[in-house]
């Protein structure tokens, strides 16, 4: 298993049922998401456009290598998301984009059990469409 202060990567072209689906779970059914011609009449984007939260959730993909690697290594029995922090949503995904989220950890906090780490999401064009930072702690 790679060393937790390896970066992982993880690639994903976003598909329409990704959009379709996520906007099914959570219920956000805006059109910005879910109708072409709204979009293309009423939008710079000239399209619809997936959930930022969407691709939110797949660096929680990779916070989950992460916390696999970081229990292998200290034999920590868990780990649990503590939130996100400055979060930026910074260019739009288009429906067949591929985007690639890049995440490492950025440190660790031993007296507080906690790991901070960064990340960024890119598309195929290598633009970042969005950052932040991810806070999680442990349990020995």
């Amino acid at each position: 298993m790679p060393s937790a202060d390896e970066p992982i990567t993880i690639s994903k072209t976003v598909g329409e049922s990704d959009v379709y689906l996520f906007a099914g779970i959570t219920g956000d059914l805006s059109p910005v998401h879910v109708d072409h011609e709204y979009m293309k009449r009423n939008s710079p984007f000239g399209e619809r456009i997936a959930h930022g939260v969407l691709l939110l959730g797949y660096t929680s993909a990779a916070s989950t290598v992460l916390a696999a690697r970081l229990t292998a290594e200290h034999g920590w029995k868990s780990m649990v998301s503590l939130g996100y922090d400055g979060i930026r949503f910074v260019a739009p995904v288009r429906i067949g984009d591929t985007i690639t989220v890049r995440y490492r950890l950025e440190a660790r906090d031993e007296a507080r059990q906690r790991t901070v780490s960064a990340f960024d999401v890119v598309n195929q064009r290598g633009e970042t469409v969005l950052a932040g930072r991810h806070l999680m702690k442990w349990f020995a």
